[in-house]
């Protein structure tokens, strides 16, 4: 595969086709995922949970984050990085430019981090400082005690508003990408067509750009009850790259998600 880069994309959502995206925290599975087809690798503060055990991303430091992105950049065989800013690291523009560096010199591409409009001045810093942005809308994991739990976002109408604006505006100010969590998939469908960079979803129905999953619940070996949006792609598959071919496939011929891992309005 051809080192893949934000051209790439968008030149994919230009084109109506799709392209998948997974998480990945070490140099052995970014090489099995890259070499399986995966366009876009998410080195995703998710290791917080299913690599030290945490019921949360909130312990997950930029420390973890930096060293998780080098050992998935040594493996990585063209695959394009995005690395979460994890935490209360870029509660500042300031602090986000300081640890949007450190990530960038880990060995990620693009780096991710969770918020709304108010994001956009520490948007506009990162690009003028040749950084790009993928930002994360909808259920925000960080923001899980204001939630009150993980609970799908954008049902109400003022909420999808809200979020249809929010992203158009981080468009206006640089974002290079949006990721969608649990929002029903009429607001996905509408936030994608809405914005001109790729989108992509996890529990946000077939329209987004693209699909992500954790690699441990595809995989299956997350403990406890998977999320509804959540399918085990190594149940028909005798191996893990097999598996992760199998998710490639889906994810490009729609097929994956289906209805039943969709939140409706």
């Amino acid at each position: 595969m051809a080192n893949i880069t934000l051209t790439t994309l968008n030149k994919i959502k230009q084109n109506k086709e799709k392209f998948a995206t997974l998480t990945a925290y070490d140099a052995t599975f970014a090489h099995v995922v890259s070499t399986a087809g995966v366009e876009v690798i998410l080195v995703g503060d998710s290791l917080g949970m299913v690599l030290q055990g945490n019921d949360s991303t909130l312990p997950a430091t930029i420390e973890d984050m930096c060293y998780h992105t080098t050992c998935v950049a040594k493996g990585n065989q063209g695959s394009l990085i995005i690395a979460d800013l994890p935490f209360m690291t870029f509660d500042t523009p300031a602090n986000a430019l300081k640890n949007a560096a450190k990530l960038m010199r880990a060995g990620a591409q693009v780096v991710k981090f969770e918020g709304g409009r108010w994001l956009c001045e520490t948007v506009q810093q990162l690009s003028r400082n040749g950084i790009p942005s993928c930002v994360h809308l909808g259920l925000t994991p960080q923001s899980v005690n204001v939630f009150g739990g993980y609970k799908v976002q954008g049902r109400e109408e003022q909420a999808a508003q809200t979020m249809l604006e929010d992203a158009k505006a981080l468009e206006q100010a640089g974002a290079s990408l949006f990721v969608l969590e649990c929002v029903p998939s009429p607001l996905a469908q509408a936030i994608t067509e809405s914005v001109s960079v790729p989108v992509i979803g996890i529990g946000a129905g077939a329209a987004t750009d693209s699909q992500v999953l954790v690699l441990h619940d595809m995989l299956g070996i997350s403990p406890g009850k998977s999320p509804r949006f959540v399918k085990n792609f190594m149940a028909e598959a005798d191996s893990i790259q097999a598996a992760i071919e199998n998710y490639v496939a889906a994810v490009k011929s729609r097929t994956f998600p289906a209805a039943e891992h969709e939140f409706k309005a």
